[in-house]
């Protein structure tokens, strides 16, 4: 019997959790140009746009030698896939939004710390569903946690839970709902076409609240072209499709482990591209978590090859 998890699974997360950790950069930077709901909804429409061609690329020529009966399956897969992708982009709007409205009243380190929760949220709404999680698991995620505490969380602690803290703390839920769906919607669908629905549903609500709250300005945006582009196309339009694609192959718990490395890579490229150093607590974190994850893939490994 094959377990869900797989190297392919995994190594697409662990790519996913990489692209994300640098757009956590970006999404710094470009607030200081934008508003938040500016700065979602243009993204996450630019996200949507750039695959479109990918998916009229893979379904030309398709139709055309398909029969009646498939041609009438195809219909009804699309209309689940709409219907998935709208519920999806719900969550991912609300997540998204939440998180940049953090950054103007909490710091990133709290911000990356508190995000990465749903590591832990995700096996304990599963219990809700009656998903058994192994102990070695649940070792594995308190592990962690630590490690994110160390990476995410100076020596001083919370010296105060602020309106920032607790917008990431419900960007968190949101997440886990997101991951979670993701998990049981994926393997129904086109990963792409799920994608890209997502994304358009998750922007179209991002601009119309931008409308309703925000100002946006043209030069503004200009200003935060970087940022958005890569933001947009990267974390939105491959990231998130490379977690729809990965999940596929990979448990949703074991995903959340992989996927919250995006901490780690945040403060890696943080280090890198504008020039914040590590602690030796920061590479502590980043240490603990990888044993983490590692322990995990080899414990799914061992079990595997017992099955």
């Amino acid at each position: 019997m094959e377990t869900k998890t797989s190297l392919k699974g995994v190594l697409l997360l662990l790519l996913t959790a990489f692209v994300w950790g640098i757009s956590f950069v970006a999404q710094s930077e470009g607030m200081e140009s934008v508003d938040a709901f500016t700065f979602q909804g243009v993204r996450t429409l630019l996200g949507s746009l750039v695959l479109v061609p990918v998916i009229l690329i893979k379904n030309r020529g398709v139709s055309k030698n398909l029969s009646d009966d498939e041609k009438q399956e195809k219909r009804k897969l699309n209309k689940k896939t709409w219907i998935y992708g709208t519920i999806l982009g719900l969550f991912l709007c609300g997540a998204t939004n939440f998180q940049q409205f953090a950054f103007y009243h909490s710091t990133a380190g709290k911000i990356a710390f508190i995000t990465a929760m749903y590591m832990f949220f995700v096996p304990i709404v599963g219990l809700f569903f009656r998903k058994r999680i192994p102990l070695i698991t649940w070792l594995c995620i308190v592990l962690g946690f630590i490690g994110l505490y160390f990476l995410s969380i100076s020596s001083e602690g919370f010296s105060s839970i602020n309106k920032g803290d607790i917008q990431t703390l419900i960007c968190a839920f949101f997440f886990t709902g997101q991951i979670m769906l993701v998990d049981k919607f994926a393997p129904q669908c086109d990963g792409v076409k799920l994608s890209c629905i997502q994304f358009f549903v998750s922007g179209l609500i991002s601009s119309i609240l931008m409308f309703i709250f925000e100002t946006p300005e043209l030069s503004a945006i200009k200003a935060a072209a970087l940022p958005i582009l890569y933001s947009g196309i990267m974390s939105c339009g491959v990231a998130y499709t490379l977690q729809i694609i990965g999940q596929k192959y990979c448990e949703a718990t074991i995903a959340s482990l992989l996927m919250c490395l995006e901490s780690v890579f945040a403060t890696l490229a943080a280090a890198v591209l504008i020039n914040e150093k590590l602690t030796g607590r920061e590479i502590l974190g980043c240490v603990i978590m990888f044993t983490a994850i590692l322990i995990t893939q080899i414990s799914d490994i061992v079990k595997a090859r017992r099955i």
